[in-house]
């Protein structure tokens, strides 16, 4: 991670699960970290578990990437105050308990497709400004899923309605980018981290129970996979990472 150090990094849903944990790693290894969340509030919190010297590295900035206006404005931020942006790290996602064919569903399916689909699309599109702009070596990180490459139907779990439909998508998303960051000549990588089940929020209280009949990813193992892809040299483009837990069984 030499490579990274005093580099900037931007991190979406930054205030909880995998991406407060890549947050604070980030920072560890020695980035500067610009946490996006809807939740400041949670980010800035996040400094309690860092070393004294390394606080001040890990920056807290508002922002709802199911809306476009919110990300061009926070990276237009980030590029002129912390001269460029090297490192962005598509995480933030949501999972919303409605079915398909369930009436009066358009708001939770939107949700899901704004926030997981076209986040890391306009996050992507504005962060690629300031890494042409700048010329360094860059690297985008999609955290995507298992779902994004398989469909996992078990009648007895909670309905996953459009979500592996959107992960799909970023896995289409992400050999997309691939191909256009090569055709732009700019020394900008991609990598889809797939992980199986983690243990988040992301599934609502009532389905909490998932995690006791199927084993689970904690989200510093995904946040260690991440870390891994970034370390890299710069022959090397890991574009798919499958992070799965022991014995899970799809």
């Amino acid at each position: 991670m030499d490579q990274w150090k005093k580099r900037t990094a931007v991190v979406t849903g930054a205030s909880s699960g995998i991406g407060a944990v890549i947050a604070k790693d980030l920072v560890k290894a020695g980035m500067i970290v610009i946490g996006l969340a809807r939740r400041v509030d949670r980010v800035e919190s996040l400094k309690n578990d860092l070393p004294a010297d390394l606080k001040e590295n890990l920056h807290a900035a508002k922002c709802d990437v199911s809306k476009e206006e919110d990300i061009v404005k926070v990276f237009a931020w980030i590029d002129a105050k912390f001269n460029g942006i090297d490192v962005l790290i598509n995480n933030a996602g949501v999972l919303r308990d409605t079915a398909l064919i369930e009436a009066n569903n358009s708001v939770p399916i939107r949700e899901v497709i704004d926030t997981n689909v076209m986040g890391p699309v306009f996050c992507t599109r504005e962060a690629y400004k300031s890494m042409e702009k700048h010329g360094r070596n860059s690297h985008v990180v999609h955290i995507n899923s298992i779902a994004g490459h398989m469909i996992y139907c078990n009648l007895e779990q909670p309905s996953i309605n459009i979500y592996p439909a959107s992960k799909h998508a970023l896995t289409a998303i992400a050999e997309i980018h691939r191909q256009e960051f090569i055709r732009s000549q700019h020394p900008i990588k991609v990598t889809s981290v797939s992980p199986g089940l983690v243990r988040t929020d992301i599934f609502a209280p009532e389905h909490k129970d998932i995690f006791k009949v199927l084993p689970f990813l904690e989200p510093g193992d995904v946040s260690q996979s991440v870390l891994y892809v970034l370390s890299t040299p710069p022959r090397v483009a890991i574009h798919e990472l499958t992070i799965k837990p022991f014995g899970e069984p799809f």
